[in-house]
């Protein structure tokens, strides 16, 4: 049985029915990540709201496939698994007529139509539903800035900046301080992707860039600086610590030959040491020899002087 049909077969049963009318105050809902959204929905019947019936339905842009957020019928709600916790149903839509939902702790993956579907038998027939856009905003991450191409007067410097995160997509705009941080506008090629290209960048366009990612959720920023000297500065630097290095290395050269020395000499020392001690006995015993060799002489020579 086909939908016209059925819905003749139940006019015929119930007889003259007044037509249901549902609404909502807005048909766009902005929210910031995290945080809660309103969805408002109203109707009105002239019947008894004994058989109300509420569903709403969620569908996302990627998939297009409705998706149960939340249903009512006869006092009873249900809330599907996922968000349990998150929605705060309607008091007493029956007697108020207000089917309005709280959704808390919004993601960027909540982003889509909901549609608010009210029946109340016997009205079956007008305006059964209204449709909400929820749209989830998210600040832009702190962007990235980085310097493409030779810092040099009279060459092409490209300036990038993007941010990570940021809903709806972010746009960037570039900025020029100066010594005393005034803003001054650059004089480069910008786009709102986040790019500046400066040709033939000369000492009047260095300085310090500022770079703001901007959408409806809030702004963030970063900086970076555009100057000559920091090239220069890097290759000092690079002078500097292979000096060092070389200053390091001859002082170790400098320490393990002076250590090597060191141990040579203690170690000939030593053998000196040796060599004296040995050489001390024979020394004593060449003594006593000539000592014992004097008497035995002058007693040969006590012996001959009668004969003569």
């Amino acid at each position: 049985m086909g939908p016209t049909l059925r819905l003749l077969v139940l006019i015929s049963i119930t007889g003259c029915v007044e037509p249901i009318s549902v609404s909502t105050p807005q048909k766009h809902v902005n929210v910031t990540i995290g945080e809660s959204a309103l969805l408002q929905c109203t109707f009105e019947s002239t019947d008894q709201t004994t058989g109300l019936t509420i569903q709403w339905d969620f569908v996302s842009p990627p998939s297009m496939t409705p998706q149960q957020v939340f249903y009512y019928q006869k006092g009873q709600n249900v809330i599907p698994s996922p968000y349990k916790g998150r929605i705060q149903p309607p008091p007493s839509p029956g007697p108020t007529k207000n089917a309005s939902i709280t959704i808390s702790n919004m993601q960027l993956s909540d982003a889509g139509v909901y549609t608010c579907q009210i029946h109340n038998f016997p009205d079956v027939v007008g305006q059964s539903e209204a449709n909400i856009v929820v749209n989830v905003l998210e600040k832009p991450s702190s962007p990235y800035c980085s310097v493409h191409g030779d810092v040099e007067s009279g060459h092409l410097v490209t300036l990038t900046c993007h941010s990570e995160r940021g809903s709806p997509n972010p746009k960037y705009t570039w900025i020029r301080l100066d010594q005393t941080k005034t803003r001054r506008p650059v004089l480069g090629r910008a786009t709102e992707t986040g790019i500046l290209e400066i040709r033939n960048i000369s000492q009047f366009e260095f300085g310090e860039y500022l770079c703001t990612a901007t959408n409806s959720a809030g702004f963030s920023t970063c900086t970076l600086e555009l100057f000559p000297e920091a090239k220069d500065g890097v290759i000092a630097g690079a002078v500097i610590g292979a000096m060092l290095g070389c200053v390091l290395i001859i002082l170790v050269v400098w320490f393990i030959a002076h250590t090597l020395k060191k141990h040579k000499y203690n170690m000939v020392k030593k053998s000196e040491a040796n060599e004296m001690k040995r050489s001390s006995p024979q020394a004593q015993e060449a003594t006593d020899s000539v000592t014992l060799a004097t008497p035995a002489s002058n007693l040969h020579a006590e012996r001959d002087e009668p004969q003569a």
